[in-house]
């Protein structure tokens, strides 16, 4: 078949671009995230015992949102990109629309299910009663996600990654701003009551993403004049069938969903057996503050650099499916090794420096609520594994390889279920048997998917570079950094020493980068504004 080349819209993002662009989006949310969260810890009448009643509601909410939405922005940006690779903006188009009449349905499926089985969930699986009124909350939130998230991988396939980061920003801006306000409602109304404070918090999740979806609804409707132009001059057309279409759609969403709900069903491991095992030694309310330590400030500090590190997983999805539908193997090459090596950069250092700064980032960010040191120092262990493991999914899937992810995290949540079975009802180890478990997960599903992506993609990942480098620029700013805490906490206030030593880390740890010349000077050029960064490192007879 001779595919027809079609004049490249040079509104199009580069990879480079996208992923700076995700980046930025995903900090920002990330940030936003935290302010609610320490708004909520920090609460009186909140605490740990709020968290953990928010938490394991979120989770179960979580699980049934994978079901009906979570592998469907990167089956449709896969799909659409593939589409798009070849000029058949027609197919992409008809793509998108029967796929959001599909999750349309199985949303509103999920919504129902989770409304009418809230008591049943609470009372019996979570054996936490005061977690009913918050999966009640958050019900009508998996239609409108559904959807939404229809629209992002079409935009995502499309190659216009600023479209779902936008929607993502607006979307935690309004679930921070609505969060403070309805609890602050909900305080003064309740007497404080924490069951109904952390409904209120999930109702302003709700409402989030029904603000989420306004934006992207009205964001395609102002660009319906572009995208018919690009049916119009549509190339390489096949009609296919509505259900050709849903089957393919159900192929490509179904392992990647698969994926994910492994990884909520890892979070839920917890929620089903933290609290049960530790009642067996400890008071109820005691044990659900150590579960909310687990699922509220330990989770919300280690998926810190997960969100940022998203964006390469995000935006390798459709690059490399249309780099395959093109069978451009020097493109798959070049991305996935330049991803990996900014994700091993981007782990490395978060894992060892929340493992050294455990105890100070707790006190600064949690002074009303500040316990949880050595359940967030073994938590911190797994951030590398699990960033690595991001990064890998992405590019399997865009190849095609969907149930690698799948089983590899399989492996690893069975890990997870054994060890909590074993660990937690150890009075001497408690919770912190979970995050014991978290770690070996992800090792597990690490070692089988980066095994599996080598094979595929006949990378030549040189030790010196993807491990002995970073390792030494993690050294030497954990070694500077935690010199500069212990000097400055005797001078000035903890708090102010932990921000001084952090941004000390930060700094020095990008002068070991490039004073190790880890990157070539082609990704260096690869990347926003690479020109101009290579010419001053040249001045600086760096390179």
């Amino acid at each position: 078949m001779i595919i027809k080349k079609k004049k490249e819209d040079t509104k199009k993002e580069g990879f480079g671009q996208a992923v700076v662009t995700l980046i930025f989006s995903q900090i920002l949310i990330k940030i936003l995230g935290l302010i609610y969260t320490l708004y909520l810890t920090n609460r009186e009448g909140f605490g740990d015992r709020g968290n953990g009643i928010l938490a394991s509601g979120y989770q179960i909410y979580a699980m049934l949102l994978t079901i009906s939405s979570i592998g469907v922005p990167s089956a449709i940006s896969k799909l659409v990109s593939e589409r798009v690779a070849i000029g058949d903006h027609k197919g992409a188009h008809r793509i998108f629309k029967i796929a959001f009449a599909t999750f349309a349905v199985i949303g509103l499926i999920g919504s129902i299910a989770l409304f009418f089985g809230a008591g049943v969930i609470a009372n019996n699986w979570l054996q936490i009663p005061e977690a009913e009124m918050t999966l009640v909350a958050l019900s009508p939130a998996i239609f409108f996600v559904a959807i939404a998230s229809v629209m992002r991988g079409y935009f995502n396939g499309r190659q216009s990654m600023k479209t779902t980061a936008r929607s993502q920003t607006l979307e935690q801006v309004f679930k921070t701003l609505l969060t403070i306000l309805i609890v602050e409602i909900i305080a003064v109304c309740s007497n404080v009551s924490t069951e109904w404070m952390a409904a209120g918090a999930n109702l302003a999740t709700t409402l989030a993403t029904f603000l989420g979806f306004s934006y992207l609804y009205l964001y395609y409707k102002t660009k319906r004049k572009e995208i018919s132009k690009d049916i119009k001059q549509s190339v390489n057309y096949s009609h296919e069938r509505v259900k050709s279409i849903i089957k393919k759609i159900l192929l490509v969403s179904i392992p990647i969903a698969l994926t994910a709900i492994l990884s909520s069903i890892n979070k839920n491991i917890d929620s089903f057996t933290v609290v049960r095992s530790l009642k067996e030694f400890m008071p109820e309310d005691v044990a659900t503050a150590q579960y909310g330590i687990l699922g509220g400030k330990v989770d919300t500090l280690t998926n810190l650099p997960l969100a940022i590190n998203v964006a390469f997983a995000t935006a390798l999805v459709p690059a490399i499916a249309a780099a395959k539908a093109k069978r451009d193997s020097k493109t798959i090459k070049e991305k996935t090794s330049f991803s990996l090596l900014v994700s091993m950069l981007i782990g490395l250092p978060c894992t060892v420096g929340m493992f050294i700064f455990a105890g100070p980032i707790l006190n600064l960010l949690f002074p009303n609520a500040s316990s949880g040191t050595v359940i967030l120092q073994i938590s911190s262990l797994a951030i590398l594994f699990t960033i690595l493991d991001q990064t890998i999914n992405g590019a399997l899937q865009g190849y095609g390889k969907l149930m690698i992810p799948t089983i590899s995290l399989g492996a690893g949540v069975l890990v997870k279920l054994i060890l909590n079975l074993i660990l937690v009802p150890i009075p001497s180890i408690g919770v912190n048997g979970a995050a014991l478990a978290t770690v070996g997960c992800h090792l597990v599903a690490f070692i089988i998917a980066i095994t599996s992506v080598i094979r595929s993609f006949k990378l030549n990942l040189k030790l010196s570079k993807f491990v002995i480098k970073p390792i030494i620029a993690t050294s030497i700013m954990g070694i500077c950094s935690y010199c500069i805490y212990l000097l400055l906490n005797g001078i000035i206030a903890g708090r102010l020493a932990t921000i001084l030593a952090m941004i000390s880390a930060i700094i020095v740890y990008l002068l070991a980068i490039v004073a190790l010349k880890i990157f070539s000077k082609e990704e260096i050029l690869s990347l926003p504004m690479g020109e101009k960064i290579f010419k001053v490192l040249e001045k600086m007879k760096i390179y």
